[in-house]
């Protein structure tokens, strides 16, 4: 038996549905936020704003991750990771998250204990309890997350907030999960602090609601790719944004990894998601907090995202279906 009372190299039915959340839930800790964790109908989770920001995003085995790519362990960081960043990019500090799991019943049980683990590093990284989900069978790994936040008095920095003159800025790191991805798919495992960025995102969620206590006037988590994201801000708020590549700096080691592959590492950073940095628009008479980057401009409506007063010739990111 393994210390979490599960068989060793036992399966999912094996351990059975509440033998697994025994064992990934109990001897966890919970932040003061978590008023009842897991192991009730529901949750309570403290709301001292009045108001919850929340958000969901749903994983899929093959389509978001891919298990001969990545550990279990990174793939539940990953997970949380991705919702957690949607709370901060409203300005709100995330509290919480709930899970939601499926997968087929000959499952390593380990597989679900290591998913689980990452989860709760990553949570704890952010300082947010686990406090509950659901279990199902299905044919194929599938990880739900919806995250909770609040706003701590703050009002909510939306996409549709930004105005011809404000400055365009970055906070994060951009291009290098789409440099990993370039690598993976090539067969390579290294560099690895590349190949780990496609891995396990690192928001800098405490980033967020600094922007919205600096004046920020519109954010979004750049999920998609920059310019994909961009594209969001300026369709909501009905203005254009451009992109001065000048001002756009390109990590020595992507240039580095560029060069091997015979890519362009620019485009990983314009088109390139899945790192979750945080992009915003300020007024231009604000400094712009600790840690972000001004990258461009707001101009006027109908511009569209441009790079360099020009349009951009290829795809500006990721899109489902498509």
């Amino acid at each position: 038996m393994s210390p979490q009372g599960i068989p060793e190299n036992g399966t999912v039915a094996e351990a059975g549905e509440f033998g697994l959340i025994r064992a990934i839930t109990q001897g966890r800790r919970q932040p003061a936020s978590t008023l009842l964790g897991p192991g009730d109908d529901a949750a309570i989770v403290a709301a001292p704003d009045s108001r919850v920001v929340a958000t969901t995003d749903v994983l899929v085995q093959g389509v978001h991750f891919r298990l001969d790519w990545s550990s279990p362990e990174y793939v539940g960081r990953k997970a949380v990771a991705v919702n957690l960043a949607d709370i901060a990019a409203m300005g709100a500090t995330p509290t919480s998250v709930l899970v939601g799991l499926a997968c087929p019943a000959d499952t390593p049980a380990s597989v679900i204990t290591e998913l689980t683990e990452g989860m709760w590093i990553e949570a704890a990284r952010a300082g947010v309890g686990v406090v509950g989900g659901d279990m199902v069978r299905a044919d194929q790994l599938v990880i739900s997350i919806t995250a909770l936040g609040d706003l701590g008095g703050r009002a909510p920095v939306t996409r549709s907030g930004a105005r011809p003159g404000d400055v365009v800025a970055v906070c994060g790191r951009l291009g290098w999960a789409a440099a990993g991805l370039a690598v993976l798919g090539r067969g390579f495992r290294s560099p690895v602090n590349v190949v780990n960025a496609q891995r396990c995102p690192e928001p800098p969620y405490e980033a967020g609601p600094k922007a919205a206590d600096e004046g920020a006037t519109s954010m979004i988590d750049v999920s998609d790719g920059l310019l994909a994201d961009l594209g969001h801000i300026a369709e909501a708020s009905d203005v254009g944004i451009d992109v001065e590549t000048k001002r756009v700096a390109i990590p020595t080691r992507l240039a580095e990894v560029g060069s091997a592959l015979g890519s362009d590492p620019l485009r990983w950073v314009l088109t390139g998601g899945e790192d979750h940095a945080l992009a915003a628009t300020f007024p231009s008479f604000v400094d712009l907090p600790e840690g972000w980057t001004r990258i461009g401009s707001v101009t006027m409506p109908g511009s569209g995202v441009t790079v360099d007063g020009k349009a951009y010739d290829q795809s500006g990111g990721w899109e489902h279906w498509r």
